[in-house]
């Protein structure tokens, strides 16, 4: 039997926003359109790579920032900080990569991003488990995100679409996931509005 959700803040007396669903359908949408334009693109250039990399990146880590008041977090909460963290690095590495045009450096650098975004959004997931809504799919989106920062590097010598590739391969199934959680959290949100 599953136990009921606690919220995220109880001691705080916070709880998400039945709005949660608005900030998780726009990461998935970043995340298919950077998937999308991966696999359609059969010979992109390296600063064709460097931008449309780059924003991903900036995009998904501005939507991690600006969807963490609808979490339920205080910014300077424990969890707050490490979402704060997650956004930031991922825009900055955006930023870098938007900036800096080659194989070498979008594989280190996007890599560095993802790596240490997943590894925060996996803690947050850990720590929230069984009371948040997002936590699954933080620990998972974590995970994802790991893992194509671990095979990056793998892919430099191949060149821009290659690494492309494997960036977009992530961006798909961690949007795919993204997408799922977004409307199960709306129609619930939905299903709590109609209730007496």
């Amino acid at each position: 039997m599953t136990q009921p959700l606690m919220p995220p803040g109880a001691a705080s007396g916070t709880a998400p926003r039945a709005d949660l669903w608005k900030p998780v359908l726009l990461r998935s949408a970043a995340a298919l359109v950077f998937g999308a334009i991966t696999i359609f693109w059969a010979a992109p250039s390296v600063e064709a790579m460097g931008w449309t990399g780059g924003l991903y990146l900036l995009a998904t880590g501005a939507v991690t920032l600006c969807g963490i008041p609808a979490t339920g977090f205080a910014r300077d909460s424990g969890t707050g900080k490490l979402l704060s963290a997650a956004g930031s690095v991922l825009s900055g590495a955006g930023f870098a990569v938007l900036l800096l045009h080659s194989d070498l450096l979008f594989a280190i650098i996007a890599a560095l991003g993802l790596g240490v975004a997943g590894a925060l959004e996996l803690a947050c997931g850990v720590r929230n488990r069984g009371r948040h809504p997002l936590a699954r799919d933080w620990i998972t989106s974590g995970i994802i995100s790991l893992g194509t920062a671990a095979a990056l590097p793998f892919f430099i010598g191949l060149g821009a679409h290659a690494l492309l590739g494997v960036a977009g391969g992530g961006a798909i199934i961690s949007g795919v996931l993204w997408v799922l959680s977004g409307l199960t959290l709306r129609h619930d949100s939905r299903s709590a509005a109609a209730k007496p």
